[in-house]
């Protein structure tokens, strides 16, 4: 009977988080939802499967009588059905400040070409946007340019603190760390969703930004997705 359960178990735990809510979001990157819907569709249906097999009469005693087939295991395998309860019954947060302060690479995509920025102000941008042109490009299209980043907050030095986003390509397990430098404004709680307007720090070591305004946002729907907007 344990592997009908853990079956079940697993498929109803992909169903609540990929077509009840979008918790899905916070593991696989959002073209994966499909899959998701219909592996939890095939785990449900096995596991009911399953359970009616375990019911059949299988063999005869001596008397001609059948008797039905035993699936018993250890105790202690009934335990592997807890990430699926835990899955079912709590949401687990998104990665955060705690994965930011854990990262030490800084590293920045580089790009050898950069679109002319539009003539917004504040101009929004994403992070990989910032970051990117912050570093790579020799024409300094961000000098005198007041932008607009999102992301959440992650503690940083005695100076600055970080606006960060963790993105994925597919999952989380290759997410990669985005982080600004910001200076001028007193950090929020870590793990806030904040937008910051400011201006470009040419001098600093690493991409920064010298902030003139904060505001506190919600969590966006999707929050490994790098966007200029919330």
């Amino acid at each position: 009977m344990l592997p009908a359960v853990l079956l079940g178990l697993v498929g109803c735990a992909l169903l609540r988080i990929s077509l009840l809510s979008d918790l899905y979001l916070r593991y696989v990157k959002e073209g994966l939802r499909p899959l998701l819907i219909a592996s939890g569709v095939v785990l449900v249906v096995l596991g009911f499967l399953a359970a009616l097999r375990t019911r059949e009469p299988h063999g005869h005693d001596k008397d001609g009588h059948g008797h039905a087939h035993s699936a018993a295991g250890p105790k202690t395998a009934w335990l592997l059905a807890l990430p699926a309860v835990m899955l079912l019954l709590f949401a687990p947060p998104a990665l955060g400040s705690y994965t930011v302060a854990r990262d030490g690479s800084g590293a920045v995509a580089r790009r050898t070409t950069f679109a002319p920025l539009p003539k917004l102000s504040p101009l929004p941008l994403s992070l990989s946007d910032f970051t990117s042109r912050a570093v790579w490009d020799e024409k300094g299209s961000l000098k005198g340019r007041t932008v607009r980043l999102t992301g959440f907050v992650a503690p940083g030095n005695a100076t600055a603190w970080q606006l960060s986003r963790v993105v994925v390509s597919c999952c989380a397990a290759d997410a990669r760390v985005l982080k600004v430098e910001v200076h001028g404004i007193v950090a929020p709680p870590a793990d806030s969703w904040v937008t910051v307007t400011g201006t470009w720090r040419p001098a600093a070591k690493a991409p920064a930004l010298d902030a003139i305004k904060i505001e506190r946002i919600a969590q966006p729907r999707n929050p490994y997705r790098d966007s200029a907007r919330p």
